[in-house]
């Protein structure tokens, strides 16, 4: 991308509090529900009671939990994906974490925005986190799952994560569970942004840096099947750096 350095020199122009005590790095992974119509994506406000980004808009997503590594699956991850998903995972890359990814992602945006992302039919998973989709007989499908970019976050902060950041098609929502929906939810304001709305909220910039990257993937692969390299932002000493995956 020609504007790489742009992107890394407004991460570390970015103003940001970096006085807490460190924190470990938790896997993470959030989800990108593409409209085609704008194309529209589906974001939400994090609750002013977050330590955490509060009041900023950002894309369903959160900490990996250990039953998303067990997981049951209908889909797997395309062969490209999944090479994408464990380069540079280091040792403790193993199948069963690159599949929690994915799990974690769909979880995450059914419990942040009722949404189910799946299959009609096939292995239906176990456990109480995912029985909105063993009720519906719908099957977790990762092979709908694009991976766009990853990220982890600097150091001194409040909390630290190494997130997988996903997108999916409209399409691939099979149903939805409104009741996921109240007062005390994770996300507040959800709706549907056109990629110029979403710019002019309040955002993390690392979710403006996945905007962009997000923007430039729809010009050059609109059908999310060519699996492309993945941008990788992370700190370098004193700055952030953007590899490639």
């Amino acid at each position: 991308m020609d504007g790489a350095h742009a992107l890394t020199k407004r991460l570390n122009e970015a103003e940001r509090d970096q006085s807490f005590a460190p924190v470990p790095i938790r896997h993470a992974a959030s989800i990108i529900i593409i409209d085609p119509d704008g194309p529209r994506v589906l974001m939400g406000r994090r609750s002013h009671k977050h330590v955490f980004m509060p009041n900023q808009f950002v894309f369903p997503g959160g900490r990996l939990d250990a039953g998303d590594m067990v997981a049951r699956v209908g889909g797997r991850y395309r062969t490209r994906t999944l090479a994408r998903l464990t380069a540079k995972g280091g040792r403790r890359m193993t199948p069963a974490l690159a599949r929690g990814f994915g799990v974690c992602a769909i979880r995450e945006a059914y419990e942040e925005t009722g949404l189910l992302i799946g299959r009609r039919g096939g292995p239906l998973p176990r456990g109480a986190d995912f029985e909105g989709f063993a009720s519906r007989g719908i099957s977790l499908d990762l092979s709908a799952l694009s991976f766009i970019a990853r990220a982890i976050t600097p150091p001194r902060r409040p909390r630290r994560f190494d997130t997988r950041f996903f997108a999916v098609p409209r399409s691939a929502v099979v149903a939805e569970d409104p009741s996921r929906l109240s007062e005390d939810a994770e996300l507040e304001a959800i709706d549907w942004l056109t990629l110029t709305e979403a710019r002019q909220k309040d955002l993390p910039a690392i979710t403006v840096t996945v905007l962009e990257e997000l923007e430039e993937r729809l010009r050059t692969d609109g059908a999310f099947v060519t699996d492309p390299p993945v941008p990788f932002y992370r700190m370098r000493g004193d700055g952030f750096v953007r590899d490639v995956l």
